[in-house]
């Protein structure tokens, strides 16, 4: 297909009308003269949003699954039909503040060999949103779980696989930035390949960069663009969920790229990270009568994901 435009903006939407509005809106404001299409994927939602999309923004192409198809699945679908040089993966729980995407885009025009340009994203009150990790290893996958990271952010040890010393504000080559604001070149998309759709939810766009620097190409951040991520909206309607659908998705990525033995070394690091919090929820369960549903359900969601380790590794 010829890339006749910019960027093809891709949106997977669940059940974010209100939030997806304010994006296609924060878009059209200021996107500039970025030539540009917008694509929105519809993952079943049942909040109004595919109606809402075509009344009220029916210059965004619209499509829509029967079922929710997960994140990966559902971009590829955009990245099917999409005809822009570049790519923009954008959560639907995102601000586009002015310059952000002409910004991305002259920055990737500039560095050619950049498959993937990130840039620096704020929480809702303007405070820096840490994105940019390391990719997932063993040493991480410890250090990351002792937290201790929270405490001593400037430890360039302690915070490696976040980058917490780092405070986004020049240009790097990084490992993996995150799928919330993802320009991606269609030249290496051809070149590499699609979203991994094995990975549901979480670990995508971590796998697809890992495979875009192995082919050669960079990855690069920069802090002349800017965007709000409102953060994590669908999912967080499935909290405790979440929590071990990250573990799961980085067992999944490690046993992809590295070997049997390592993996099975990763496997014990969640298992044990899983275990060790069920004395600490069994206790507030049992002491604290108004947080029992949540600790309840952080018992059961570990419970849950430890045997799913044990039974699948």
């Amino acid at each position: 297909m010829e890339k006749t435009l910019d960027s093809s903006i891709v949106i997977v939407s669940w059940n974010t009308r209100d939030i997806l509005r304010d994006c296609l809106r924060s878009i059209d404001e200021n996107a500039g003269s970025v030539r540009r299409e917008i694509i929105v994927v519809d993952n079943a939602s049942a909040d109004g949003s595919v109606a809402m999309v075509r009344q009220e923004f029916p210059h965004v192409r619209l499509m829509e699954n029967a079922e929710n198809r997960g994140f990966a699945a559902a971009n590829n679908q955009g990245i099917a039909v999409a005809r822009g040089r570049y790519v923009l993966l954008l959560n639907s729980d995102t601000i586009v503040l002015d310059g952000a995407i002409a910004g991305t885009v002259a920055f990737a025009d500039a560095h050619r060999d950049a498959a993937v340009v990130g840039c620096r994203v704020l929480n809702a009150d303007r405070t820096l949103q840490p994105t940019c990790f390391m990719f997932p290893s063993v040493l991480n996958m410890l250090l990351s779980s002792t937290y201790l990271y929270k405490l001593w952010p400037q430890s360039r040890l302690l915070g490696r696989e976040r980058m917490t010393w780092w405070r986004r504000d020049d240009v790097r080559e990084v490992d993996v930035v995150t799928g919330c604001f993802m320009l991606v070149r269609s030249e290496a998309i051809g070149q590499v390949g699609v979203m991994d759709e094995r990975f549901f939810m979480y670990g995508e766009e971590t796998d697809w960069c890992y495979r875009f620097k192995r082919a050669g190409w960079k990855v690069l951040f920069t802090p002349a663009a800017e965007i709000i991520h409102l953060g994590g909206q669908s999912s967080r309607r499935v909290p405790v969920e979440m929590t071990v659908q990250l573990r799961l998705s980085i067992l999944r990525f490690i046993r992809k790229h590295h070997g049997r033995a390592y993996h099975k070394l990763a496997c014990l690091l969640v298992v044990v990270f899983f275990v060790v919090r069920l004395p600490v929820w069994l206790a507030v369960y049992a002491v604290s009568r108004g947080r029992r549903e949540r600790a309840g359900a952080k018992l059961r969601a570990y419970l849950a994901g430890t045997r799913r380790v044990v039974f699948s590794s």
